[in-house]
């Protein structure tokens, strides 16, 4: 049992924060409403008359208040609807982040052990570079998580004037390293991006405009100014 996740997977965490929760509002805006049915063998989710490839990311038990990475589940190992769980799984032993690896996660330890199995969803999300992530009643007491694997569902584009929003916002979700959620940001978005001595970030937006981000002597965001190009 583990009653909170480890440095390594936090920072990880953060990485993905600012451009996931982004993700997550395009895809709930695209996906419509309506019962859900699934085809495993055939990667198959379908909603509200929608149609997507998808992979089984892992399952939460709320009896238990476990996770189980779908690459573990005994019925779906090695098979096609776990290929992106089976990715996350490699990316953890190649970066040493145990909750990645780890085939079951006993998560009863945790204050609230179903927040902690959604930031395991988000942060598999992250690592898959997948569209966001389905979390869907499977019984009365599991909850299946979905990774989209199809390009129908629109990516989140870089939008200059709510991005101060954005950076708050993926900040708030975790709190444990605001620079790793702007620094998570802009790689995402392969923004150029340079340190200042006071420990400012600046980056430079598409169109030629910076990006100003400082910090407190705490770590938290202090300020986000935007500099748009003078106009001839």
């Amino acid at each position: 049992m583990v009653s909170s996740f480890s440095d390594t997977f936090l920072l990880e965490a953060e990485r993905h924060a600012a451009w996931g929760a982004a993700q997550l509002e395009t895809l709930m805006a695209f996906l419509p409403e309506g019962d859900w049915t699934a085809d495993l063998p055939g990667c198959r989710y379908s909603q509200g008359g929608l149609d997507l490839r998808v992979s089984v990311l892992g399952t939460y038990d709320m009896d238990e208040r476990s996770w189980m990475w779908g690459w573990a589940n005994p019925g779906l190992r090695g098979t096609e609807v776990v290929a992106l769980a089976a990715a996350v799984e490699r990316y953890g032993r190649a970066h040493g982040i145990a909750e990645l690896t780890d085939e079951v996660l006993d998560l009863s330890g945790f204050a609230d052990p179903r927040l902690a199995a959604e930031t395991l969803a988000f942060t598999g999300m992250g690592v898959a570079e997948a569209p966001g992530y389905l979390g869907v009643p499977a019984g009365p007491a599991t909850q299946v998580y979905f990774l989209p694997d199809d390009p129908q569902v629109p990516r989140a584009a870089l939008d200059p004037v709510s991005l101060p929003r954005t950076l708050l916002t993926g900040a708030g979700l975790i709190g444990h390293s605001a620079r790793r959620v702007v620094e998570g940001y802009l790689d995402h978005h392969d923004l150029p991006r340079r340190a200042e001595g006071d420990g400012r970030i600046v980056a430079e937006l598409p169109g030629g405009s910076t990006v100003e981000i400082a910090f407190d002597p705490l770590g938290r965001i202090a300020g986000i100014q935007l500099a748009a190009l003078p106009q001839d």
